[in-house]
């Protein structure tokens, strides 16, 4: 039997199949339509300083190409998750690594997040969802700014010693780049990638699909986006990736971790079908069985690139 099992930094997961943040909620959602303990982790829903009541409905809609949303963020709180999200967690999630996604409407509100949440019970790391505006500085997403990136980074580390994770855009035009900032200003790991902006139109009422106008793209068509995205931050930094973007099926997963993924993050086929995970997990083991490897973590990052 295959050995699943795959390192992201500090953390040991029995497989590399995760939920991405916003499709897995705090976990006490899933229990009753998903074996949360067959996972090998799970990002949850986004954590800001202060309860946030996120965009107009509709927030999601579906088309040919996938899945666009609009959530703004919604979330309950960091105190409201502390008190009632994590001691749920801590005492029914077992196995699976938790992550906890981190928002914010400034540099300082990430800081601010990981410092009260960092000696509650119930995770195991910190995912930086650097995608999101930075409403202070004109709206430009932290992760473009590299000011803004390393004040963001930094002040996390500064508030806890657990892993922190930074989740980047896709329309980086240099995410390598970006990826290197963020190791150097206390990273231990990156997510790549997050939804693409894009724009649905009801052509009946001829306005946008959603209640905030646009949204963030997903589905299946950001598999090869993601799987590039993977590839050049591998190239320009060593420390663990979770790949994410359009994974449906373990042929998804496994090109990710060919591509240089130690983990691979499941989104909107999971809302679609909450079995398709463990689907996945079970996929992983027979196609490294049949293609007769022993540990899984012999493919990461073993992509050879045309010369």
């Amino acid at each position: 039997m295959t050995d699943l099992s795959t390192r992201l930094g500090a953390l040991m997961l029995q497989n590399p199949i995760l939920l991405a943040s916003g499709t897995a909620a705090y976990g006490r959602e899933l229990a009753d339509v998903m074996d949360l303990e067959s996972l090998g982790g799970f990002v949850t829903k986004a954590v800001s300083v202060e309860p946030r009541a996120g965009a107009p409905a509709p927030r999601v809609a579906d088309f040919d190409g996938g899945m666009i949303n609009a959530v703004g963020l919604a979330n309950p709180g960091v105190e409201s998750v502390c008190a009632e999200d994590l001691p749920w967690i801590a005492s029914h999630v077992r196995r699976p690594r938790v992550l906890v996604n981190v928002v914010g409407r400034e540099a300082a509100d990430f800081g601010a997040v990981v410092a009260r949440m960092d000696g509650e019970p119930g995770f195991h790391g910190f995912e930086l969802n650097v995608s999101c505006p930075n409403v202070k500085q004109g709206g430009v997403e932290f992760g473009a700014d590299p000011e803004a990136l390393r004040v963001v980074v930094s002040g996390a580390r500064a508030a806890t010693r657990k892993p922190i994770f930074v989740k980047l855009s896709p329309t980086l035009p240099r995410v390598g780049e970006v990826a290197r900032q963020a190791v150097d200003a206390g990273a231990d790991g990156i997510t790549v990638i997050n939804t693409i902006p894009g724009l649905v139109v009801d052509l009946e009422r001829r306005r946008p699909m959603l209640g905030f106008g646009s949204g963030g793209v997903s589905g299946p068509g950001l598999l090869a986006v993601g799987v590039l995205a993977t590839w050049r931050v591998r190239q320009a930094v060593s420390v663990p990736i979770i790949g994410a973007g359009g994974v449906q099926h373990a042929t998804d997963a496994l090109q990710y971790l060919m591509a240089g993924a130690s983990a691979v993050a499941i989104g909107t086929a999971g809302l679609a079908d909450p079995k398709l995970p463990g689907r996945v997990i079970r996929d992983l083991g027979r196609w490294t069985e049949r293609h007769r490897v022993a540990r899984l973590a012999d493919i990461i990052g073993t992509l050879e690139w045309p010369s």
